[in-house]
């Protein structure tokens, strides 16, 4: 009897100091610690966890699939090896490492106790959540991916971030929120639902809310701050201060030009404003931004003088002229007389186009307007200062045909300038309706300069100067008294037009045609009859010649007159010599009426000159005007 007790005693003392052992328990070798002590302590290591308890335990071994746990028990326990690799699939766990696990399973026959390193992970995370659910805080999660009607976010657990949720504002592109990592507020907590519902508006709507008490306090005109581009229109961009929404309005975007706000910020840019004013009442805040440096305009005279060469970019066309930008909210007009010399530039776009750099000069400037006044021009040579010294009046220039007009044509010389040859200067003799009778546009064609005008930038030129005036030489040709053979080219109810050789014609007055009263030639003659008048005066400055039909027939009579009476003897009575008287008389009175028709022909030349001939024309007629071109004789 006293061997069995001794050897349950001894039994005892194994199992004590193994579960001592297991404890982690050190039996004191004095034999202070009571006999009692260490029999809690036995009965304590055999009492069973719960299964689904969470515990600390200790690695006490890795192998290839498991990792042996020891958590107080007298046997330790297994965990899939899974548990233990992370992302890379690296094993991350040491012997001696401590760690958490929950009691997954009993094998009470055996007595062994399986493991979960996970699950125990997860029932920490649940608590957690449940703490932070119960006192109202934040927890932090990642978006994993988007599910119907908002997103998936890992904070332990899968939990759900409805879209609404996700913002202050309604999100465009959702894939944007994917694997970033915000702040959450837990809106419901169901653990045995497996439901976790989250927030991240309601985090930003009390941090907004402090920011916009800050702000407000902080807000004051004149006060340069920095803010975010919160929305952008086609009038300003509201920008966000901190809580509170300004609007800084597109005029108080830059000293210059700016079409559209989108061409300089985009949604989320930082910005640095100036206050302009706060209504507190409304708490309505206007912006600037051109503010926060000097206006241009306020040194412009000084830095562009006039005369100033400078070059900008052309940002915009009128029907009148370009706009340039010199600077940043400095622009100046280029206007369509200013951009060449000798071109007439009906539109601006024929010269140059909106983006493109050109030069130019200052050629006024009114800071007090913000007008400044610019020539392109100005930039290069007058052509009309040297255009005299190439081209001296009587010189004689050639060039093609570039425009035709009812009053001339205009030949191209040189430098965009072009030279006037009225249809009055085309030809000495002949009678031109339109210089299209004779010129085609691109001919050659050879004139006299006559006259510069540089002021009124003229440049007159004439080609019939070329040659002399048959005019002048007309009497000598045709003295007074001389009998001419000539084609009949007009008839009218005042005379007769006889064509003595190219382009130059007389007149016979219808007083001259017989000795016979006529009322008018129209029927006696034909155009392209020749007949044969006598030249009975000239005028060369009023270019008229005239003609007479019935000279040739009185002088035929009085020469015959005159010789009979020259020829004849004295009458034997006082009859013979009355006849004479009376054939004297009637000599006198012939010649008498040959003076008089003389003074109705030069009356007649005047009013042929200025009658419509059989065409429906006037002798000279004024020529037609072209649209955007006049006659420069006029």
């Amino acid at each position: 009897m006293e061997n069995f007790q001794e050897n349950t005693e001894e039994q005892d003392k194994r199992d004590i100091e193994g579960a001592s052992a297991a404890a982690n328990v050190d039996i004191p070798e004095d034999g202070e610690q009571s006999m009692e002590s260490l029999m809690e302590m036995y009965e304590e290591s055999l009492k069973r966890f719960e299964e689904g308890e969470v515990v600390n335990g200790r690695i006490i071994s890795v192998d290839r699939d498991h990792v042996l746990v020891d958590v107080g028990y007298k046997s330790e326990g297994l965990i899939p090896i899974n548990e233990f690799k992370d992302s890379e699939g690296t094993v991350q766990a040491a012997v001696d490492d401590d760690v958490e696990v929950m009691i997954e399973w009993w094998d009470e026959e055996e007595e062994r106790v399986l493991l979960s390193k996970e699950k125990a992970a997860k029932v920490k995370v649940w608590d957690a959540i449940k703490e932070v659910y119960e006192a109202e805080g934040t927890i932090e999660g990642v978006i994993t991916h988007r599910v119907k009607g908002g997103f998936s976010v890992d904070i332990g657990v899968q939990a759900f971030l409805p879209g609404s949720q996700a913002d202050l504002r309604p999100i465009r592109n959702l894939d944007e929120m994917v694997g970033q990592s915000f702040d959450f507020k837990v809106l419901k907590f169901n653990r045995k639902r497996n439901n976790i519902v989250l927030s991240r508006r309601v985090i930003l709507e009390a941090e907004r809310e402090m920011k916009r008490s800050e702000t407000l306090a902080a807000i004051e005109e004149n006060k340069v701050m920095d803010g975010t581009v919160k929305n952008i229109t086609e009038y300003g961009v509201f920008v966000d201060l901190g809580g509170v929404d300004g609007l800084l309005h597109i005029t108080d975007i830059s000293w210059g030009r700016v079409k559209h706000p989108s061409e300089l910020f985009a949604i989320g840019d930082p910005i640095q404003v100036m206050i302009l004013s706060f209504d507190p009442q409304t708490e309505r805040v206007s912006l600037g931004m051109k503010q926060l440096v000097p206006d241009p305009w306020s040194f412009a005279s000084d830095k562009y003088p006039v005369g100033t060469k400078l070059t900008g970019r052309v940002v915009s066309l009128t029907d009148y002229g370009a706009f340039v930008e010199v600077e940043e909210g400095i622009e100046g007009l280029i206007h369509v007389s200013e951009m060449s010399w000798t071109r007439k530039i009906r539109h601006p776009s024929k010269v140059v186009s909106v983006g493109e750099q050109v030069e130019a000069v200052v050629l006024d400037i009114k800071p007090e307007s913000r007008r400044i006044s610019l020539g392109m021009k100005q930039t290069m040579p007058n052509p009309w200062d040297v255009i005299s010294e190439k081209y001296p009046v009587g010189s004689i220039i050639e060039g093609k045909i570039k425009n035709i007009t009812d009053f001339g044509i205009f030949i191209g010389i040189d430098d965009d300038i072009d030279g006037l040859v009225h249809i009055s200067d085309l030809s000495w003799t002949r009678r031109i309706k339109h210089p299209s009778e004779i010129y085609k546009k691109g001919d050659t064609v050879q004139a006299k300069v006559l006259d510069i005008d540089k002021q009124n930038e003229r440049f007159s030129l004439g080609v019939k100067q070329l040659h002399d005036d048959p005019w002048k030489t007309v009497g000598e040709r045709y003295p007074v008294g001389t009998d001419i053979n000539g084609m009949v080219t007009n008839v009218t109810d005042f005379g007769i037009f006889v064509e003595l050789e190219e382009g130059i014609e007389g007149l016979v007055h219808v007083s001259e045609i017989s000795k016979e009263k006529i009322k008018t030639p129209v029927g006696m003659y034909n155009v392209g009859d020749q007949l044969t008048a006598r030249v009975i005066n000239i005028n060369t400055e009023e270019r008229r010649i005239g003609l007479s039909i019935k000279r040739l027939e009185v002088d035929d009579d009085q020469e015959l007159l005159h010789d009979y009476v020259s020829n004849s003897k004295a009458a034997p009575s006082s009859f013979g010599e009355l006849l004479k008287e009376n054939l004297m008389e009637k000599f006198n009175g012939e010649a008498k009426k040959a003076q008089e028709g003389a003074a109705d022909q030069q009356q007649a030349e005047a009013l042929a000159a200025e009658a419509p001939d059989e065409s429906g024309g006037a002798e000279k007629q004024a020529p037609a005007e072209e649209p955007g071109e006049q006659d420069p004789k006029i």
